[in-house]
């Protein structure tokens, strides 16, 4: 089949389903009254389960007991196009009828429907901070499709309230979202899902989880790897430039490696054998939230992980060995080199002269970053986003 042909299948199938399919189920299914207490989570693109960004705010929901929780899982670009459509439908139908939306990515679903004024759609979004642009702020970029694509098949449509983690962030989120400068949609008010990061119970456990996943970080210090994914959401890959080999020689008497790659990442780089007993790959084991907590240590590149971890208050170190090149292809709120708070660095040799040097790490670098991207995330989000929407 000719790319021309398939272009022109995917338009008749974005119109046939976000202009007529979907919007007609919904408004079916809105003919019935919102229902009192009636709360529906959505993932867009896990398909099982529901993400750590939403942990806290359901927990605490289903321990009220007094509402009627529903949540649908779509597995956008996981589930064949047949099954997103069926999952899609039924999170639709439950929509329609729900006094408050959680969503944590952009949704096409919820945008592509005229949302009736009694439902309240909060983004609660997946990262802190803002780093590497998305959304609207990349139209015209390499990683991004262009501003007419862009708003034609919105994904940021309806929202009563986008939670980020502190003022300074808030133009960069009305950019990506296509929000007026004046909008009051965003609100830094802390994500729900850095809560955790301020229960000390939360952290004692993330040791024993991890433990239990990887006995030996027992007697060692733990060094998170954690980067993003490079190249498109649909083609993601992972970056295999960290000499593992280096790292074991240096590092193993002390240290053992966590590697976290990128949830979208369908085909991880391999560990060798020989190094089994200091590299893990722990992508699909341990959680983000508990690696947080137990690493000493975090290397990363352009990953808004960094702003979680700077709650912790410990060293980072930014391997960025293509910062030119994924400048230009997805680029950043604020200058790379101004903002990141730890070294910048591109080879491994440089990782490990930094890591030998540890002790001298500047502190006061990562505290003043904290103050400035995290204010908002003090242990309260959740309490004052259910406030807000009247449901504590």
């Amino acid at each position: 089949m000719s790319r021309l042909i398939k272009r022109q299948l995917k338009k008749i199938y974005h119109v046939a389903f976000w202009k007529y399919y979907f919007p007609a189920i919904y408004n079916r299914a809105a003919r019935s009254p919102v229902q009192k207490g009636k709360i529906v989570f959505v993932e867009q693109q896990n398909d099982r389960m529901l993400s750590n960004n939403f942990r806290l705010l359901h927990q605490t929901l289903v321990a009220h007991k007094n509402y009627n929780i529903r949540e649908h899982c779509l597995g956008e670009g996981i589930c064949s196009t047949r099954e997103y459509i069926r999952r899609s439908k039924k999170a639709l139908q439950d929509i329609a009828t729900a006094e408050v939306v959680f969503l944590c990515e952009g949704s096409r679903l919820i945008s592509c429907v005229n949302m009736r004024a009694e439902t309240k759609v909060a983004q609660v979004w997946h990262g802190c901070g803002a780093f590497k642009k998305f959304g609207f702020s990349t139209a015209g970029l390499l990683f991004g499709g262009n501003a007419k694509e862009s708003e034609q098949y919105s994904y940021y449509e309806n929202y009563d309230i986008v939670t980020v983690s502190s003022e300074a962030v808030v133009w960069a989120y009305q950019e990506a979202m296509n929000l007026p400068a004046d909008s009051s949609i965003v609100k830094p008010i802390g994500l729900s899902r850095t809560d955790v990061f301020f229960d000390q119970a939360f952290i004692d456990n993330a040791r024993r989880r991890i433990e239990e996943q990887i006995p030996k970080i027992k007697d060692k210090k733990v060094i998170l790897y954690a980067p993003t994914f490079r190249g498109s959401v649909g083609k993601a890959k992972a970056p295999d430039e960290l000499d593992l080999k280096r790292m074991k020689e240096k590092l193993a008497d002390e240290y053992v490696l966590l590697i976290k790659h990128h949830p979208t990442i369908k085909e991880r780089p391999s560990i060798d054998a020989e190094l089994a007993d200091f590299a893990f790959d722990v992508s699909a084991s341990c959680e983000i939230d508990d690696l947080i907590c137990v690493s000493d240590i975090c290397i990363s590149d352009y990953s808004s992980l960094v702003f979680e971890y700077s709650l912790m208050e410990r060293p980072m170190i930014f391997f960025a060995y293509d910062l030119e090149n994924y400048e230009d292809w997805r680029g950043f709120y604020y200058d790379y080199q101004e903002l990141t708070p730890g070294a910048v660095v591109k080879t491994t040799e440089e990782i490990l002269c930094q890591i030998d040097n540890i002790a001298n790490y500047d502190l006061k670098q990562i505290q003043d970053f904290k103050e400035k991207f995290m204010s908002a995330c003090d242990g309260e989000s959740t309490k004052r986003l259910l406030e807000y929407l009247k449901l504590k």
